[in-house]
């Protein structure tokens, strides 16, 4: 058996505002660079995607690799109520079956979108995952939108007598396990913590991972660890603070002014701005909870807190964007002395960081490891804002103005990536 880093949920080229430069090349570059041995596909549904997987070199009959990373198949469906559903998959020849079925059954043009949306309920797209030999879940369960628990109060409202086959629920970036354990429903499912990717660049593939114990980088192993049958297992989750998470708390999606569960309620759910108020992930878990916190199954592994290393950088040095030249520069030395971001933030020593980082990042990794970050949290679309604390001369502690920062836009002020003939690393964004 073997631990090996997985990120399950990502998107193609084919999906809507993603980038141009999500193919699997590229893909594999950045998950390299990251630390993941294995990339679900995204969008297997889609007939030009899939023909691109076969192109790659075959392992079985579901796994295909390329420059030593894994794909196995996997898709997220919009059903008729917006919910989103991750379906993975044994086989390429199991999501061709249920492609096949989606489009004589419910008329659905797999041609137009790596993400297909369809007018199936949950129910019935779980009942296609199951004829096909696959295993689904919800995805990002506890955002505010296309998601589980914006529609739904339980899973079973969602997949009726389908529930007892749902086999995972994503958290997404506003949730971690200590949020999800506190409905009782739950606690039977494997956790799943996934980028949802829609670029290769570092700071989107695997921000969010997996740690699986399997004894074969394979999708049928995938499952299995899934399942936790026959030992395998989720060993460890990886992910965002919540508070990071750009549907932490209640606010605006306009203006992203916060509001208490209270307040939102009392104006309506209409902002001082005009704009609509979304309610929160953290009041959404508050008001479906049956649990205090801090209680876990059994079977359910840590949750590692992780935020990307361009973002750590870029605040200690002061600067406004991880795309700048000089964070730029210092990710890319890092990345390449110790092979991957996730050994530079998880696995190096202090020590041997110390002989290659500018003294500030030192202390900033630092101070992401000692859980000293403090996270101004997000809503309403907009991220969480980080603060890392400086160290000044006298060796007291201080902290680095925050700059406010435009909302994530996907797809956009991405870079071309250089050739691959060219040695440089860069960060692509």
């Amino acid at each position: 058996m073997e631990e090996i880093n997985a990120d399950l949920h990502i998107h193609g080229r084919y999906s809507a505002a993603t980038s141009k430069n999500m193919d699997f090349h590229e893909i594999a570059r950045g998950a390299n660079l990251k630390g993941v041995e294995i990339v679900g596909t995204g969008d297997i549904l889609h007939p030009l995607w899939r023909k691109k997987l076969a192109e790659l070199e075959k392992v079985d009959g579901g796994t295909y690799a390329t420059d030593g990373v894994f794909f196995v198949p996997t898709v997220e469906i919009e059903d008729a109520r917006r919910v989103h559903h991750l379906v993975i998959f044994p086989s390429l020849s199991s999501a061709e079956q249920m492609a096949e079925e989606l489009g004589k059954k419910w008329g659905a043009d797999l041609k137009t979108d790596g993400r297909p949306k369809v007018q199936a309920e949950g129910w019935d797209i779980a009942e296609m995952a199951v004829d096909a030999g696959a295993i689904f879940g919800p995805c990002h369960a506890f955002t505010p939108w296309t998601a589980l628990y914006a529609s739904h109060d339980t899973l079973e409202t969602c997949y009726r007598d389908m529930t007892a086959h749902v086999s995972f629920l994503e958290l997404g970036l506003s949730a971690d396990t200590d949020y999800a354990d506190r409905i009782s429903e739950l606690h039977r499912l494997t956790f799943l913590s996934n980028s949802d990717a829609h670029s290769p660049s570092p700071i989107r593939l695997a921000r969010e991972f997996n740690r699986l114990l399997v004894e074969e980088p394979t999708a049928e192993e995938v499952i299995r660890a899934i399942q936790r049958k026959k030992g395998r297992g989720v060993v460890l989750n990886v992910g965002f603070p919540p508070q990071e998470g750009k549907y932490n708390e209640t606010a605006c999606v306009r203006c992203y002014r916060h509001y208490t569960l209270a307040e939102a309620r009392q104006n309506r759910w209409k902002c001082v701005c005009g704009g609509r108020i979304k309610k929160g992930v953290r009041d959404r878990v508050e008001e479906l909870a049956d649990l205090p916190p801090g209680f876990h199954p059994p079977h359910r592994p840590p949750y590692l807190h992780i935020i990307p290393l361009g973002e750590i950088i870029a605040k200690a040095l002061g600067l406004s964007s991880p795309t700048t030249k000089k964070a730029t520069e210092e990710w890319q030395k890092l990345v390449e002395h110790f092979g991957s971001e996730v050994r530079v933030l998880v696995d190096a020593s202090m020590n041997e960081i110390k002989d290659i980082a500018d003294p500030r990042v030192v202390w900033g990794i630092k101070a992401f490891r000692d859980g000293k970050v403090i996270i101004r949290p997000g809503g309403g679309g907009k991220y969480g804002e980080i603060i890392i604390p400086a160290m000044l001369d006298g060796g007291e502690e201080n902290t680095l103005p925050v700059e406010e920062e435009k909302p994530d836009a996907p797809g956009k002020n991405e870079k071309r990536p250089k050739s691959r003939g060219q040695q440089t690393i860069d960060m692509w964004f």
